[in-house]
């Protein structure tokens, strides 16, 4: 399968946008410049297209296979895997200490989008590896360091998270894997995982570390009760030398809908009371612990759908470009035109441009976000401490409004396909289904909302949402005195009056607690909405500054439309500076007016979900 991302927008996004220069200038990167990170993003987008994608139709056709406890994967992914492991990809971000480049975040974001574009089944095993890698590096003993990490990273041994269980789902408080203390400091895991992405394949030599969180015999209920284990699937000896099995069996793998080359897991720990566990922290802190892993989760989830989207929109651009069928409709009376590609239909234009818009935005929402994390870690105080929090507040929004919008996206994508988007010939139909997990696992998109409405809203007075839409509303004014984005930037503000008009209704309200819950998802929407405006109305303008010098250098005029649509079509910096302009545009119009019409439903006060018998 052919992969294409739009790396122009990239790197607009990563060296023209974002100041990340900046971050280059601090000690911890010293030894980056721009010059050597764009020559790792391509190659990374290199191996995307190369080896990555060319796996992909593989996973999906022939999958992941179980047989009496072992899973295979197609040979295909495992060269794919010598690649990236060979490349020390996996350690992109990581502690240089155990082999890391240690990278900022704001280029893992741009490399894990070629990533799980090309290969979004492949790519959540490294997700799950760099996660485990961190976590040990972060919260394990100099001995526990020592052991795994280095070989995390360099993915001579994966990892995995596993708190779901069978009667717990989503409520992982109600996880009943025990832990028992052994007389020599290790405990002795019971217990069985479900929904466990890449729990048992054979790209490592079947050695998987495991997150296990589980419940010592006096701990208390809840999540406070949870602690996290190292759980090896071989145990390994103090030296580093693999011993004998370590009683963790893969019992049964899910057939799912989609990212059929990552096998979900049912796994059993201990069934032959020989599973030997190691605390990571403290006892009573797992669920404290596996947040952090959970919440970079979150967003490399909407990362995810982000690529997913962005491929797809790729591919149908190509394809609109390709596929001739029916006339112009500027030759519409005329029964002798010829058939023109189908990227000359208004219909087709508008979807390609609405899914073009949303892609784009979910991508500086990303960047954005990655940035404030790097941010966070080059800061000391309040400083470090207002990033974070700036982190923290757009986490859930990263997964549940990029990850619902990229299925949208793929539902255009297909549409511009026609009926050939309903079929395996095309790759339309495998991105929306490789992209709908996005909205569910790593905590639903419904527990997102009430995360935000219920957590992070209100987190410090409510400074941080008041900043973040405070920065919106600083777009609005600089944008609203300019000819071609002043209505969008009216509608901007518009939109962030709903937002706070909404915001002080809702807690005044006799049934608050109803609304707010009956209402999250809307309300993470309206925000999410919002942002991605604000965000893409100020590349709007930094473009058309761009735009403007060159047209200047260059003595073209805008005034006679065909000569500049000429220009544009033999200029291509100029074209794409164009292009984001109307980008912006066309979301204000077409993305905006959702929230006025969001919040009409909240104020109404509807709650006919409550009565209706069900």
């Amino acid at each position: 399968m052919d992969y294409k991302v739009d790396q122009r927008d990239v790197k607009f996004q990563l060296f023209e946008w974002l100041p990340t220069e900046k971050l280059l200038e601090a000690e911890k990167f010293a030894d980056w410049d721009q010059e050597n990170i764009e020559m790792v993003l391509d190659e990374a987008l290199k191996i995307a297209q190369g080896e990555m994608a060319t796996c992909n139709e593989d996973g999906d056709r022939i999958g992941a296979q179980w047989n009496d406890g072992k899973v295979t994967l197609p040979e295909s992914f495992h060269t794919a895997y010598g690649t990236v492991t060979e490349g020390g990809w996996i350690g992109l971000l990581a502690n240089p200490e155990f082999g890391g480049m240690g990278l900022p975040e704001v280029l893992g974001t741009a490399v894990n989008e070629y990533f799980s574009g090309a290969n979004v089944a492949f790519s959540l095993t490294l997700m799950l590896t760099r996660g485990v890698g961190h976590m040990i590096d972060g919260f394990g003993t100099d001995e526990q360091k020592q052991l795994y990490v280095e070989n995390v990273l360099a993915g001579v041994w994966s990892g995995t998270m596993c708190l779901t269980e069978a009667q717990a789902g989503s409520d992982v408080g109600a996880s009943k894997t025990k832990a028992v203390k052994n007389a020599d400091g290790s405990y002795q895991i019971t217990g069985e995982k479900i929904f466990i992405t890449a729990g048992e394949h054979d790209l490592t030599d079947n050695i998987i570390i495991h997150l296990v969180l589980a419940r010592t015999p006096e701990a208390p209920v809840g999540t406070k009760g949870l602690s996290l284990f190292i759980v090896p699937k071989v145990k390994i000896n103090p030296d580093g030398s693999l011993g004998e099995s370590n009683d963790v069996y893969c019992n049964n793998i899910e057939e799912k809908m989609g990212i059929h080359g990552s096998p979900t897991c049912t796994l059993v720990f201990g069934q032959n009371d020989n599973c030997e566990g190691y605390l990571l922290g403290e006892e009573g802190q797992g669920m404290k612990l596996m947040f952090h892993m959970m919440n970079a989760a979150r967003i490399e989830v909407g990362l995810q759908g982000a690529a997913g989207a962005g491929a797809a929109h790729q591919q149908a651009m190509a394809y609109a470009k390709e596929r001739l069928q029916s006339r112009s409709w500027k030759e519409m009376r005329n029964p002798e035109a010829p058939q023109v590609p189908i990227i000359e239909h208004p219909d087709v234009r508008r979807m390609l441009l609405s899914s073009q818009a949303y892609v784009e935005a979910m991508r500086a929402l990303l960047l954005q976000t990655s940035y404030y994390l790097d941010m966070a870690h080059l800061s000391e105080g309040e400083d470090a401490e207002r990033y974070q929090s700036y982190v923290e507040l757009l986490t859930p929004i990263c997964k549940a409004w990029c990850s619902e919008w990229a299925v949208q996206v793929t539902h255009w994508c297909i549409q511009v396909h026609g009926g050939y988007g309903y079929t395996c010939e095309y790759p339309a139909e495998q991105y929306m289904r490789d992209t709908e997990i996005a909205c569910i696992y790593e905590g639903t998109n419904g527990i997102q909302a009430l995360d935000f409405v219920a957590r992070k809203l209100p987190m410090k007075g409510g400074k941080p949402i008041r900043e973040i839409l405070g920065a919106a509303e600083k777009t609005f004014n600089r944008a609203k005195s300019d000819k071609e984005l002043m209505e969008p930037a009216w509608m901007l503000a518009a939109a962030l009056k709903q937002i706070e008009t909404i915001s002080k209704e809702l807690t005044k309200r006799p049934d608050a607690i109803q609304m707010v819950l009956l209402n999250a998802p809307p309300l993470l929407d309206m925000v999410g909405t919002v942002i991605g405006a604000h965000l893409l109305l100020d590349q709007a303008m930094l473009a058309k500054t761009k735009l403007n010098a060159i047209l200047e250098e260059k003595g073209v005029g805008t005034d006679d439309k065909k000569a500049y649509k000429t220009f544009l079509q033999g200029h291509e910096e100029a074209a794409f500076y164009h292009n984001k302009v109307q980008t912006a545009i066309h979301f204000a119009y077409r993305a905006l007016p959702t929230v006025a019409a969001k919040g009409a439903a909240i104020r109404s006060g509807e709650r006919s979900p409550f009565f209706d018998i069900m």
